[in-house]
């Protein structure tokens, strides 16, 4: 054992300084980035480092980061899933509709359900007719989008009910349900992935699909399960936020797909595959968020917004790309 110890280390001694000094930059920068900004922010705005403020970003960042922690089983699994924002669309206009006309327990209950159907529609789809994820998904969303617009008739559906609105306005002490319910499935999601046989099989799909069929992996369920699940995180995110505004919306979630694809990206999950945690992703949304929330209370103009975070999101990719190459 010692001698391993011994052998790690002086391999470890051997790599030149400066490519450590990458290696820890790619897996711990996302970690500096955030602290930088928050640093900055807190020197900039008096407002930013309050209790009230941290607990607005998480608040808000909740649904995102659901999508995003799910989201990132089918990235490290090899795939990419274009529909998540349309699944939100037409779960929590389900959610809105079930409840105002049936029960709204009921509602609560349907839209992760909703939400589950269509990611395993994806995920037969993707596997059965061997189409890439990028394209099939591109497809169900224009479906799915369609789907959310006869369920309302293009309409709003609003929805005023106390039995509804607990989820995405109700509190413990001083933290909303929501960010329970994320913080829950965060951790679901990190068992699932690090202590699993599915999480490993995962891991194996994307590093090497080949290699994981020659191995006796049953690679399409595999796949089918992880689309599934973003199925179903996109639906609980669609219920919380339905609950929240109380009102049900045909284009609720549009470009929200995006926003967890860079969110994971920006984390430093390896958009090739094969390698990925949930709690960069769940960094990838904080910084997206602190991003938003400084820019907002320093009314600094959108574009410069959108601009920095593209910049940012090039950066992460590139850097992934460098990976890949050694």
């Amino acid at each position: 054992m010692s001698g391993t110890t011994s052998t790690a280390r002086s391999a470890e001694a051997t790599v030149p300084a400066g490519r450590r000094a990458i290696a820890f930059l790619q897996r711990y920068g996302i970690l500096i980035i955030i602290a930088l900004l928050m640093a900055g922010l807190t020197v900039l705005s008096d407002s930013f480092l309050t209790p009230r403020n941290l607990l607005n970003i998480v608040n808000q960042s909740a649904p995102l980061a659901i999508i995003a922690c799910a989201l990132t089983l089918v990235i490290i699994g090899g795939g990419f899933d274009l529909s998540a924002g349309a699944v939100f669309g037409v779960a929590s206009v389900s959610a809105a509709w079930l409840a105002v006309n049936v029960d709204p327990t009921l509602g609560i209950i349907a839209g992760p359900l909703v939400g589950l159907v269509l990611g395993l529609v994806n995920g037969l789809i993707i596997t059965g007719f061997n189409v890439h994820s990028f394209l099939a998904t591109l497809a169900s969303s224009m479906v799915f989008r369609g789907i959310a617009i006869l369920i309302t008739g293009g309409a709003l559906i609003p929805v005023r009910m106390e039995e509804f609105a607990w989820l995405g306005r109700g509190r413990v002490g001083i933290v909303n349900i929501a960010v329970i319910v994320f913080v829950v499935f965060a951790l679901a999601m990190m068992f699932l992935l690090n202590r699993t046989t599915f999480g490993r099989r995962v891991f194996a799909v994307g590093g090497n699909e080949e290699a994981a069929i020659l191995s006796g992996v049953r690679t399409n369920l595999v796949k089918i399960a992880t689309f599934g699940l973003t199925g179903f995180a996109a639906g609980l995110a669609g219920v919380i936020a339905v609950s929240r505004i109380s009102m049900g919306q045909p284009q609720a979630g549009v470009g929200m797909e995006l926003d967890a694809i860079a969110a994971v990206i920006l984390g430093g999950t390896s958009i090739y595959g094969g390698k990925g945690a949930i709690w960069r992703s769940v960094a990838g949304v904080l910084l997206l968020s602190l991003i938003g929330n400084g820019f907002n209370i320093l009314n600094v103009n959108p574009f410069f917004k959108d601009l920095t975070t593209g910049l940012i999101i090039v950066v992460a990719v590139a850097l992934s790309a460098g990976r890949k190459r050694r």
